[in-house]
């Protein structure tokens, strides 16, 4: 197993989208699908790569919206993998509209998140390499994705470089979130890279360091 990360930073509020791929199988993973799926989808055949999971980290738009169309895209379809209370809440925000367009919602959950849980980015199942870790506060059912072969963190918006994920909308919890950075995030090694939903990367020690929300 090789595996490999892309990172492409799409649409009007300047998400992350990761693309995962295990060079040796060419199976990929998709995380937090933007705006633009149409880009997402070129650059995942412009690498000979097929696309079987989709991951996403948390239940706002602007973190799912390209997930309705790279589901249709491929075939057989990626599974879909969230936590269960993540896609109850995107659920309920019905009739969005945002910057003048539909969202889709999130069609179904094939892979419900938990904490502890192990993933594989092979459709064989093996070998997990991915642990996923529950970081609400930022949003219920938040998750970040840990790769400790590659020394990374894909945190969506739970933390940012010298910064924390929005408490004040809908679902958000400053004190919860602070704990689940404490509980989650900084207890991972320091030399983690930490990859969020928006904006550069960072690492457990610049954060334990330079974040003002953390000391």
């Amino acid at each position: 197993m090789k595996l490999e990360i892309v990172r492409m930073v799409l649409g009007p509020l300047q998400n992350n989208v990761y693309l995962l791929a295990d060079q040796e199988t060419a199976e990929a993973v998709i995380i937090d699908p933007s705006f633009e799926p149409k880009r997402q989808q070129e650059e995942i055949t412009r690498r000979g790569w097929k696309l079987t999971q989709i991951w996403l980290t948390h239940g706002h738009f602007d973190h799912y919206v390209g997930t309705t169309a790279l589901h249709k895209a491929f075939k057989p379809a990626p599974l879909i993998g969230m936590h269960p209370q993540a896609f109850a809440w995107s659920n309920e925000q019905k009739n969005i509209v945002n910057f003048g367009m539909p969202i889709d919602p999130v069609p179904q959950v094939d892979i419900p998140f938990t904490q502890g849980q192990r993933l594989a980015v092979c459709a064989s199942g093996e070998p997990k390499v991915i642990e996923v870790r529950e970081v609400p506060g930022h949003n219920p059912g938040s998750v970040l994705f840990y790769c400790e072969a590659l020394k990374v963190a894909f945190t969506g918006d739970a933390i940012f470089r010298e910064s924390i994920g929005r408490t004040d909308f809908p679902g958000g919890d400053y004190s919860l979130l602070l704990k689940s950075i404490r509980e989650q995030v900084l207890t991972l090694p320091d030399e983690t890279t930490l990859l969020p939903g928006h904006g550069p990367e960072s690492s457990v020690a610049h954060e334990k360091r330079f974040n003002p929300y953390l000391a």
